[in-house]
């Protein structure tokens, strides 16, 4: 509306302005006997009358015209419509409403097509496959797209920069851009859940946008390329070492066979039998080197499938039950768990995200060397039960409350020497071995619990260790269940 009056005030006061001048007139009239008193009375309330209700009509179609126009302005102009002029009226108010509604039209069109072009580039955004978060000149995010909210797990838009990511190299290049205009291009890792990398690049805009965005700062995984490099190195630096004993061996064994023992079946027997266990020694390795060249390609991804764990060592017991009899050993599963835990039979342990190939590598692999490095006669026991991440303590770190979610624990516990306390922690490296020649000699390569890590890594899990010098050790593994939910900071 033009202005704050009432819409009846101003229909009154404008047909008196205009119907003032004709009642003075008749007054004037009637005054200067030219016309009676009575008859100037009626004619001057008939055009008044006649001009009344012009003069509301026509204001009635201004005002509707500009209540239509003030709508469109607003954006809502689907909740009113122009009405036409009546009776067929031309003049400057049909020209008003026509132009009026020409306009309407003209601005609803074009209102469509800005619409469509908007929902288009957010489309767009959101379907990069790389993260995008748009900034404004306080380093505060205006938006990101959907894969920079799965990248960073947490909702992004109105969140200052640094308090979602966390790194100093992104921070001074956003900064940098910002103070020179020019884009940086920086390389920074991500620590949690698993170690990621990746390429940012912050772009200034020539100027802002309407939203307050004046930068772009795009993120490229490359996760997959740098933990290809580093395999290819480690293969190559470990590879080499490992191989370098049983290369050398076999070489010393086929010199001597070809000069000095051609003709010495006795040594030529023996040797050859050293040559087949060196043959084979190199065989394990390059396949442990190749099957955690693999995992560590996929660790960055969960895997989808549901598996049950009861199945997968039930199966592995069944497989190892003539090895550890060859050395008078006997594996008990549902065994009560350590530490009083509440048992729960393997076969209704809940199921777990996982892939089962890579799982059964991991129990092989715990019950494997249960049996390699306990004493003969010994019992290995395997329990397992489930664990709430709120039944640890405060203050402690124990696995399951580290994954902050319902778990499956397994244990494999055994009867060995044990472990001294100030190797636990390198357990997990690649090639660490406490006892070099017994480990080569039982026909391990350094590499099983590096794996076993590396799986537990992928799916979430963890793997806790607890040994007794004389005693025994304890290999426990923490899975989460299946359909419980993520903990806050990870990606699906």
């Amino acid at each position: 509306m033009p202005d704050s009056k009432p819409y009846p005030s101003r229909l009154i006061a404008a047909a008196a302005v205009v119907a003032a001048p004709v009642a003075v007139a008749f007054f004037a009239l009637a005054t200067a006997g030219y016309v009676a008193a009575l008859p100037a009375a009626l004619a001057a309330a008939a055009a008044i009358a006649v001009i009344a209700l012009v003069v509301v009509s026509h204001l009635r179609r201004l005002a509707a015209i500009s209540d239509y126009l003030g709508h469109l302005t607003r954006g809502s102009e689907g909740a009113v419509t122009v009405p036409p002029p009546s009776g067929g009226a031309g003049g400057a108010t049909a020209d008003l409403h026509r132009a009026a509604a020409e306009a309407g039209r003209h601005w609803s069109a074009r209102r469509r097509e800005l619409e469509a072009v908007v929902a288009a580039n957010e489309a767009v955004i959101a379907s990069l496959p790389d993260p995008l978060i748009m900034l404004d000149r306080a380093r505060r995010i205006v938006r990101a797209n959907q894969a920079a909210e799965t990248a960073l797990s947490v909702p992004l838009a109105g969140r200052d920069l640094i308090a979602v990511l966390r790194s100093p190299q992104v921070i001074d290049a956003v900064a940098g851009a910002f103070d020179s205009g020019a884009g940086r291009i920086v390389e920074f890792s991500l620590p949690v859940p698993v170690e990621r990398s990746f390429l940012a690049r912050v772009e200034p805009l020539p100027r802002p946008i309407a939203d307050g965005t004046v930068a772009l700062l795009t993120l490229h995984d490359i996760t997959q390329a740098r933990r290809t490099d580093r395999m290819r190195v480690d293969f190559v630096a470990n590879a080499s070492h490992e191989l370098r004993t049983p290369l050398s061996t076999l070489v010393g064994f086929i010199e001597t066979l070809r000069g000095p023992a051609r003709e010495d079946s006795a040594a030529r027997e023996r040797f050859l039998t050293i040559m087949h266990e060196q043959g084979q020694r190199m065989s394990r390795l390059v396949a442990d080197l190749l099957s955690l060249s693999r995992i560590e390609l996929n660790e960055h991804t969960p895997p989808t499938g549901q598996v049950r764990v009861g199945e997968i060592i039930r199966t592995i017991v069944d497989g190892l039950e003539l090895k550890a009899a060859g050395r008078q050993m006997k594996i008990v599963i549902d065994a009560p768990p350590p530490d009083g835990q509440a048992p729960t039979r393997l076969d209704d342990l809940p199921a777990i995200n996982g892939d089962d190939d890579e799982l059964t590598q991991v129990f092989q692999n715990l019950i494997d060397n249960a049996i390699k490095y306990g004493r003969t006669g010994a019992t290995i026991r395997v329990a397992g039960w489930t664990v709430a991440p709120a039944a640890a303590g405060p203050g402690t770190l124990q696995p399951a409350q580290r994954l902050d979610r319902p778990a499956v624990a397994v244990a494999v516990m055994d009867e060995g020497d044990g472990i001294a306390r100030e190797h636990l922690p390198r357990l997990t490296e690649r090639f660490y071995r406490i006892e070099t020649v017994r480990s080569r000699e039982l026909g391990g390569t350094g590499l099983g619990l590096a794996i076993v890590k590396h799986i537990l890594n992928r799916h979430r899990g963890a793997l806790d260790v607890d040994s007794t010098v004389g005693v025994g050790s304890t290999f426990t593994v923490h899975l989460p269940i299946a359909g419980r939910g993520r903990p806050a900071g990870e990606a699906a």
